[in-house]
Parts: structure tokens; C-alpha cells; sequence
């Protein structure tokens, strides 16, 4: 099992930044994967920036250029930065893991991009 501690989501106007972050309660290491989805309201979960097993970073093309995603391993914690906001980034953001037992989620952080 996984524990997820998610912050960083909230209210900016557009062409804001934010910065998320999820803290696991277990070692990164356990992971195969790890990134970032969002839903916004009426809409499919989407993958908005990932780790993959082989070490690499995917990103939806919708973030490319504006979102990064990084990690601290020491920390457990994986984070998403997001410069140039729009309002179409709004959504509710949520952590995701996958490791041998199955995928977990994060509770969700919700950002809204609005002036």
C-alpha cells in the first residue's frame, strides 16, 4: 500500500505558475512509474506528465514547454511544475504510482486557472 501526501494546488490567474507536490510513504525506488493525471469536470482522467520505468519523462503535448516534472528521491517526493497557466489547466490533479501490487492514486489537488 502507498500513502500520498499532495499540496501546491489552487488558485492562479493565467500565465501563473504552481508548483505540486506528492510525498509517498514508501522508497520512489518501490516504483515502476510515476506522474501526474488530471480530470476536469465532465472529462476523462489524462496523463499530464509521467516517469517511466526506463528512467525517461512523457508529458501530454498539451504541457510540453510550460509543465516540468521532477523528483527528490531522498524525500520521496515528486513534483510538477507548472509555469504559463491557462484556463483549460484547470482540473484536479492527482499523483499516481505503479509497483507490483497494482497502481495508486493520490487523493487529488485541485488547480484552478481563472482571472
Amino acid at each position: 500500500q502507498v500513502q500520498f501526501a499532495e499540496s501546491g494546488g489552487g488558485l492562479v490567474q493565467p500565465g501563473g505558475s504552481l508548483r505540486l507536490s506528492c510525498a509517498f510513504s514508501r522508497n520512489i525506488f518501490s516504483f515502476y512509474n510515476m506522474g501526474w493525471y488530471r480530470q476536469a469536470p465532465g472529462q476523462q482522467r489524462e496523463l499530464v506528465a509521467m516517469f517511466t520505468s526506463s528512467g525517461t519523462t512523457d508529458y501530454s503535448d498539451s504541457v510540453k514547454g510550460r509543465f516540468t516534472i521532477s523528483r527528490d528521491d531522498a524525500k520521496n517526493t515528486v513534483y510538477l511544475q507548472m509555469n504559463a497557466l491557462k484556463p483549460e489547466d484547470t482540473a484536479v490533479y492527482y499523483c499516481k504510482v505503479s509497483m507490483w501490487s497494482g497502481d495508486y492514486w493520490g487523493q487529488g489537488t485541485q488547480v484552478t486557472v481563472s482571472s
